[in-house]
């Protein structure tokens, strides 16, 4: 998965401004404890954290 779909993904499952907040603050741990931002920082494939997202959040089937 391309980051820019991951992000897309992001602002259709939690709008635009409420995606990045998500991404910067939400400690995941799915991510082992990392907010999206660090993940996808320490290098984790897009897809492995959008999985995590799907896991942690009501996402619909269109987005998965």
């Amino acid at each position: 998965m391309r980051l820019t779909v991951f992000w897309d993904r992001m602002r259709q499952q939690f709008g635009e401004t409420y995606a990045e907040s998500v991404a910067k603050d939400y400690v995941m741990a799915e991510l082992d404890g990392r907010t999206i931002e660090q993940a996808l920082a320490d290098g984790e494939p897009a897809k492995r954290v959008w999985q995590a997202v799907v896991a942690t959040f009501s996402v619909p089937s269109k987005l998965q």
